[in-house]
């Protein structure tokens, strides 16, 4: 059975996971990479070194980002949601890094959020 997830069903799904897939769109050229992250309710927060997914966010901050709960093949939760990339400073960027359990002293990431304005959701299930 295929069918759509309800809105806490997509909260349930963002909220177990922590692994998703940010897209992002700038200068003709799509790019899909795989995020570790933290779902607060709201906002989706990773962080990376600086290099061509941050370019091309700050060039256009529309993104879209996938996760799913993959049991088998025959049974499985995604959700795409879309939202604006936000490059974080100051006390929100050492907020955003203890959530995702990084110290800014070991390295110097870029850390940053995507609010999430739309989601979806879809399954299968056997």
């Amino acid at each position: 059975m295929h069918g759509e997830l309800n809105a806490e069903q997509i909260e349930d799904v963002l909220l177990a996971e922590r692994v998703g897939r940010i897209g992002c769109h700038a200068e003709g050229r799509t790019y899909i990479v795989p995020v570790s992250y933290v779902y607060d309710g709201e906002a989706v927060f990773a962080h990376s070194a600086d290099g061509l997914k941050v370019r091309t966010m700050r060039a256009n901050p529309d993104v879209c980002f996938e996760v799913e709960h993959i049991v088998d093949v025959a049974s499985w939760r995604t959700v795409v949601a879309w939202g604006k990339y936000e490059e974080l400073s100051g006390e929100a960027e050492a907020a955003a890094l203890r959530l995702l359990g990084v110290s800014p002293e070991v390295t110097r990431p870029i850390a940053y959020r995507i609010v999430l304005s739309e989601r979806s959701g879809r399954f299968e299930r056997r």
